[in-house]
């Protein structure tokens, strides 16, 4: 039975089931293991993200574009995130919560893409400023 998207047990639950299908999937599952040698560190600074980005509470620190930009990422790796992402969240969750958490990971995926594809000049290339 779904719930509501309330607390961090929801958090704790949705990020373990999330990293669980990134780890085994065959498109990025492969980028994230290459960088996360220690699954239990990223967990729990993704469980303090989520829970600073949901509800306001102290307790991330950290730049999550920082890690992400030096790695190889297109577009189809972040539609693949959006889509275990959506999956996972979908799975326990309904309401306002729970389509805020996707409308969240939605704007962060455009905004590191987005970020991504400036830094190469569009095509691949550096942009030297």
């Amino acid at each position: 039975m779904k719930t509501e998207l309330a607390n961090f047990e929801d958090i704790v639950l949705f990020v373990n089931s999330f990293y669980d299908k990134v780890q085994s999937d065959e498109l990025i599952g492969p980028i994230f293991s290459a960088v996360i040698t220690d699954w239990q560190p990223h967990l729990e600074k993704m469980y303090n993200f989520w829970n600073a980005a949901l509800f306001g509470v102290p307790g991330f620190k950290g730049n999550p574009f920082a890690k992400h930009a030096p790695l190889s990422l297109e577009k189809q790796h972040f539609e693949r995130w959006l889509l275990l992402f959506r999956q996972t969240i979908d799975t326990y969750f309904e309401g306002a919560m729970a389509e805020e958490t996707k409308k969240k990971a939605d704007m962060m995926a455009i905004m590191f893409l987005s970020k991504i594809e400036n830094m190469k000049g569009g095509a691949d290339k550096i942009i030297l400023v």
